[in-house]
């Protein structure tokens, strides 16, 4: 930069330091050089000693959460703000600001002697005009920004409490600025950075905010209205207040022709214009997702890991300021699917009071596809509010908060991890067992070689019988024919022979876990054989995954990258991809559940029996929960519709009447069969499903 421009700007700034600091002192127009040379001398060192260097750290901007096709899900902020840069703004609005905030803004070295005096004048005249340029606003926007971004936004001041050092200190850094950045750099963080009203930070927001368009898009009515509420953002309320608005919209018109900016044509029909507003309020957080709970999931994912920040309040503080583009596995088409079968499975405010859960991740990838309910994400009080996510644990690894609700009873769909330790400790499906075994006395040898298994099914202590669903099905069959029938008698006897440890630890293999601890599926009660203890829907579908994906289980995964302004990349949750389940075991399990859907306990579920898939269904007692978990090679998914009320019998689902048919007693391929089969269709051409691998033959025979 030239010399003479830096001694004019330092001639400036010892002016204004002066004027400034004689007026407020005395309450009298001054120069404070009239005053006498030791105050010019000590106006002029306390100016030099002040602070000029300002720190332009990013402003707080949005945040956004990504489908795979990159459409928005949700946004988070604490201001609403998308920065853009200086030619992505309307040069209508480049020039209303100027002309209307500071006409000498390319004239002045960051503080304008002149602007000062003039103010100065009107004020002791009693009229009221601020004297401050935008580079000044600028520098006092910056440092109100830097307070807020470290959670210190009660040490911001009001105009009444900031002093004459808070004024001398905001001349010194806009003169500073001045000497560092372009006139359109300095445009550019103002017009970014500045507050428009109604939550919008910023040029962009705003424009979206009132008119509904872009900044770039913005015309000239529509420009001069915007570049009038900065000054006072309450008074020139475009919503609440559009008459003050329309009037110093046509001052903001007024100035633009007075200096140049726009014809006197231009002018008159601007000023004739109505204010034509447009508003389109922004909404943010998952209450106003496109898919709330799975945002919801997201969110927990951000401010429970150490990646985004030392603890939740530094991550959430990320969330809301840090402008991150949050990039995830959900496929909109299926979501969209998804929830639409929810909603038809029992409406929202359905005074039933009924849960209905879809959930799918993809086999080999782990990537969570959709993940829906039939409650509105609403914390109020209200017919269908409630904001657990069905899909979900209770906590995470860490025993950080998910909210989940911790996972249902599981009934029957337990039965293929006892299958696959059966055929894991090397023994054939085709084996036949008895059938009408059922009574269990109390005190049976069950082997458990990491604990103690223990329960009865003993008439004789007042114990009913371990019962079938189905009451023809007391007899010999197969493993196979047990398994495909969920016929519990045979579950059970296969139960005799094996080590509940070594099933436990299958489960485990497989991606089950406790809904409320996260440890591994108790096994310490013969019960839990046909699925009495709570696992979460997402975890099934991860479990079956790991069936079709030929024993290897992927962790569920909803986040692909993570990246901030500038490109900053975060490390994200992987995988972890693992062969935890022999892949001839898998084949038999895949091989023992496509007959399901054919001539067993799902025969009558609705899904496209022409390609490769399987499924398991459950019940539980009363019929309080039931499920259907099944897959393909391209996707797994685990239906329920159930209680997330209770257990008594007022949520049994058992002579009860559900969107106008009448159940004697719900079964796992009703409800949640449907609303299984119908996503898995919808799914198939998207994610087309391979044949699954045979199982060797000594498992046949």
């Amino acid at each position: 930069m030239l010399l003479r421009d830096k001694l004019w700007r330092k001639a400036a700034a010892f002016m204004a330091a002066c004027v400034i600091g004689g007026f407020l002192v005395t309450g009298l127009l001054v120069p404070a050089a009239a005053l006498g040379s030791s105050l010019a001398a000590t106006s002029t060192k306390l100016f030099e000693q002040l602070p000029s260097v300002l720190d332009l750290n990013p402003p707080a901007r949005n945040s956004e959460v990504l489908a795979k096709d990159g459409s928005v899900i949700a946004t988070f902020y604490s201001q609403n703000r998308v920065p853009v840069e200086l030619e992505q703004v309307s040069p209508f609005m480049r020039d209303g600001i100027v002309a209307i905030e500071d006409s000498r803004f390319y004239e002045h070295g960051g503080i304008d002697p002149a602007g000062i005096l003039r103010a100065l004048y009107v004020d002791t005249l009693g009229g009221r005009q601020g004297a401050s340029t935008i580079t000044q606003q600028y520098v006092k926007n910056v440092l109100i920004q830097a307070l807020i971004s470290s959670g210190r936004a009660d040490e911001v001041k009001s105009s009444a409490a900031r002093t004459i050092g808070d004024k001398l200190r905001e001349m010194k850094l806009a003169v500073s600025l001045e000497d560092k950045y372009s006139k359109d750099q300095i445009l550019q963080g103002y017009l970014n950075l500045v507050y428009f009203g109604n939550g919008a930070y910023g040029i962009q927001s705003a424009a979206k905010e009132y008119f509904g368009v872009p900044a770039s898009d913005l015309s000239l009515t529509q420009a001069a209205a915007l570049a009038g509420v900065v000054n006072r953002p309450l008074y020139y309320d475009p919503i609440t207040e559009p008459g003050h608005v329309v009037a110093r919209r046509n001052e903001v018109l007024d100035q633009m022709l007075q200096q140049g900016y726009i014809s006197t044509v231009q002018h008159d029909k601007a000023t004739a214009a109505p204010l034509a507003l447009n508003v389109q309020p922004t909404v943010q957080g998952c209450a106003a997702a496109t898919s709330p709970y799975f945002c919801d999931y997201v969110q927990r994912l951000i401010l429970n890991d150490p990646a985004f920040g030392a603890d939740e309040t530094a991550r959430r503080r990320l969330l809301y300021q840090g402008g991150l583009s949050i990039h995830t596995t959900l496929d909109p088409d299926l979501q969209k699917v998804a929830q639409g079968q929810v909603n038809a499975s029992l409406p929202p405010a359905d005074p039933l009071q009924r849960g209905a859960a879809l959930v799918s991740v993809q086999p080999r990838t782990g990537k969570i596809l959709a993940m829906a309910q039939n409650t509105i994400y609403n914390p109020a009080p209200g017919p269908g509010h409630y904001t657990g996510n069905f899909a979900l644990p209770e906590t995470d690894s860490r025993g950080k908060p998910l909210h989940g609700a911790g996972g249902f009873q599981i009934g029957s769909t337990m039965k293929p991890f006892v299958f696959a330790e059966w055929l894991n400790s090397g023994r054939s499906m085709a084996v036949r067992l008895d059938g009408s075994v059922r009574t269990y006395k109390a005190g049976f040898p069950w082997k458990n070689s990491c604990g103690t298994t223990a329960g009865s099914y003993d008439p004789a202590l007042g114990q009913t019988p371990l019962p079938n669903d189905d009451p023809y099905h007391y007899y010999r069959m197969s493993v196979l024919e047990g398994l495909y029938h969920s016929i519990n008698t045979i579950t059970f006897q296969s139960a005799t022979q094996l080590d509940f440890c070594n099933i436990q630890k299958m489960a485990t293999a497989a991606g089950i876990k406790d809904g409320h601890t996260n440890k591994p599926y108790d096994l310490s009660s013969i019960a839990n054989l046909i699925g009495t203890q709570d696992v979460a829907p997402l975890d099934m579908a991860t479990a079956y995954a790991t069936f079709a994906a030929g024993g290897i289980r992927c962790r569920p995964v909803a986040l692909e990258t993570v990246t901030g302004p500038g490109g900053h990349h975060y490390p994200v949750p992987a995988a972890d991809c693992t062969q935890t389940i022999d892949p001839d075991v898998a084949a038999g399990v895949t091989y023992a559940l496509k007959p399901v859907l054919t001539k067993g306990s799902g025969y009558n579920i609705p899904v496209n029996k022409e390609q490769d898939i399987f499924a398991k269904t459950g019940t539980t007692d009363g019929h309080t929960q039931t499920w259907t978990v099944g897959a393909t090679t391209g996707i797994a998914t685990a239906s329920w519709f159930g209680s997330y009320k209770g257990f008594g019998p007022e949520w049994a689902n058992e002579h009860i009447t559900i969107n106008g048919k009448y159940y004697a007693g719900l079964d796992g391929a009703n409800i949640a069969g449907t609303q299984w089969a119908h996503l898995m269709n919808a799914a198939a051409p998207k994610y087309p499903g391979g044949p699954f691998p045979s199982p060797p033959p000594s498992m046949l025979r």
